[in-house]
């Protein structure tokens, strides 16, 4: 891999054509194109992946507030993005890193967890529901879509936000899911420094695991 990614900060973005963006993005990219981090925010928007069931959405077509559903190519089944929570979008060539997508997702999933025990709150994982969780209660949320070697979609943490349309859904497809917010559990945490630690942590992970590759394969 040619040196860590290229971040870019694209404010509060609609999830549509951010989405189409980074469908065109992976489809256009070459072997030696530079892989990117995204880090955003989007209007209220429920999202639904390639494995989501419609009754999860406990309002058909909508929320009872007009919240828009998008069936969109991530794994998954739905959730909710919103003003107030942490969107990073991986586009990675997982060639070029020399790890797989299980890989990733533990990397992404520590991550977050580290940032948290900054604040001194113990996350853990979930078997068989990835995602980062505190005292049960969901407080980030995992979706990746992998093409050609190439993965696109990414991560969200909620931070400080209107967590009520989460009401409307069984999240991530587990009806009576709880969902929690860094806010709710910490007097101190600004959105943008919280954003901040987290994209440092994902460039450590990302990086350590490019860097246990290349030692490996300097050994063999």
């Amino acid at each position: 891999m040619s040196g860590e990614p290229i971040v870019k900060r694209l404010g509060l973005v609609e999830y549509e054509p951010t989405w189409r963006a980074m469908r065109d993005f992976t489809a256009a990219r070459a072997s030696d194109t530079p892989d990117e981090i995204w880090l955003l925010q989007h209007p209220p928007v429920f999202t639904l992946g390639m494995a989501g069931k419609r009754e999860h959405l406990l309002a058909d077509k909508a929320s009872p507030s007009g919240i828009p559903v998008v069936e969109t190519d991530r794994g998954g089944q739905v959730t909710y993005h919103g003003p107030g929570q942490i969107v990073i979008y991986l586009l990675l060539d997982l060639r070029q890193h020399g790890y797989g997508i299980k890989e990733l997702v533990r990397r992404m999933e520590q991550a977050i967890i580290d940032v948290l025990a900054a604040y001194g709150i113990a996350a853990q994982r979930q078997t068989g529901a990835p995602g980062v969780y505190v005292d049960r209660a969901k407080i980030a949320a995992l979706g990746l879509r992998v093409k050609n070697g190439c993965t696109y979609h990414g991560l969200s943490l909620n931070v400080d936000m209107d967590l009520t349309p989460f009401l409307a859904i069984n999240p991530c497809g587990y009806a009576g899911m709880a969902v929690t917010q860094l806010k709710d559990l910490v007097a101190q945490s600004a959105y943008r420094t919280v954003e901040e630690s987290l994209l440092s942590n994902l460039l450590r992970q990302l990086t350590s695991a490019a860097r246990s590759v290349s030692r490996s394969s300097a050994q063999d």
